[in-house]
């Protein structure tokens, strides 16, 4: 595998690779599909689109050269069309690792200048800016990380979240994170040191005693992504399948789809890859639309429904493996 003629030719209609109960994945150029019937078909319906963008921008190789500088004009040239798919109150969310200039010990910024050009170019609000990070990463660049020990290792990506709308749908009580055992100490108690903090907040004497279910999360995400083994990799080994290169954390996937989505609400993947939006998206109950051009990498994404049972409450289970 991994021969790019495969791919399908640039002229030719997007074509359904499969489909589940709760969606459909297209092979076919991003362009291409939204110029069809079922591209225009998506306009003013999308309520998230959630996806990482493709080669060569994740090749730290081409990181800072000119197919890199390209690269950054033809994503900016997608935000138009992409925002058009969007509900009056739906989120584009990005997410982009980071690059380092050839062979120096310096990084590159095409990566957030990407972002940015995405962002005025679609003439979209910053809702937020988030961090993701994978403590599990192997360190990198290894030249500079493990052989001069001039740098420390790159461990996170840029998730950037958008909207042309000020306000888009958005709920934080749909991803509370446990309470810590000191913060559970507290409510048991009902009792704490209040008055003003010496970073001038002043702190009530109820403000934090009532219990809301969960702490409110951090723009700060941690979800390890490394594992050698799982249902996805499996599947591609057992059916001579190139395992895609950059694979999206299924905890990403999960954290921005309760957050801005609702059961039965659509989502779309334009760079779909192994397609963990989707995956993640039908187990939560959501439709769910990916494009993707190259067709074995559409052809291994199908492990990620292996895992799919029948559906329950909240929508059908999958274990978020990898």
């Amino acid at each position: 595998m991994g021969d790019e003629k495969s791919v399908l030719p640039a002229n030719r209609p997007p074509e359904v690779g499969y489909k589940t109960k709760l969606g459909t994945i297209y092979v076919g150029e991003v362009e291409r599909f939204l110029e069809s019937d079922p591209g225009r078909h998506l306009r003013g319906k999308v309520q998230l689109i959630l996806t990482s963008p493709p080669f060569p921008l994740n090749r730290k190789k081409r990181y800072g050269n000119e197919q890199g500088e390209e690269f950054m004009k033809w994503l900016a040239g997608l935000a138009k069309p992409l925002t058009r798919l969007l509900a009056p109150d739906g989120s584009i969310v990005m997410e982009m690792g980071n690059g380092w200039e050839p062979g120096q010990p310096v990084m590159s910024t095409l990566s957030l200048r990407s972002l940015l050009s995405f962002l005025e170019d679609g003439e979209l609000h910053l809702c937020q800016q988030f961090v993701c990070h994978n403590p599990a990463r192997l360190p990198s660049p290894a030249q500079w990380v493990n052989v001069e020990r001039i740098r420390v290792k790159d461990a996170y990506t840029n998730v950037w979240w958008m909207s042309p709308s000020e306000r888009p749908k958005a709920s934080n009580r749909n991803v509370l994170t446990e309470y810590s055992g000191a913060m559970r100490d507290l409510l048991r108690k009902q009792r704490y040191n209040a008055g003003t903090r010496p970073s001038g907040h002043n702190i009530g004497k109820t403000s934090f005693l009532k219990d809301n279910g969960g702490a409110i999360p951090s723009n700060v995400l941690t979800f390890s992504n490394t594992a050698s083994s799982d249902p996805y990799r499996d599947y591609c080994r057992q059916k001579h399948l190139d395992v895609h290169p950059a694979l999206m954390a299924p905890g990403l996937a999960e954290f921005f789809i309760r957050m801005l989505t609702d059961e039965r609400d659509l989502v779309y993947d334009p760079f779909a890859g192994s397609n963990t939006t989707g995956a993640v998206a039908e187990a939560l109950g959501r439709r769910w639309v990916g494009t993707e051009p190259i067709p074995w990498y559409v052809a291994g994404s199908k492990g990620r429904f292996e895992e799919l049972s029948e559906p329950k409450a909240g929508g059908a289970q999958l274990r978020m493996a990898g």
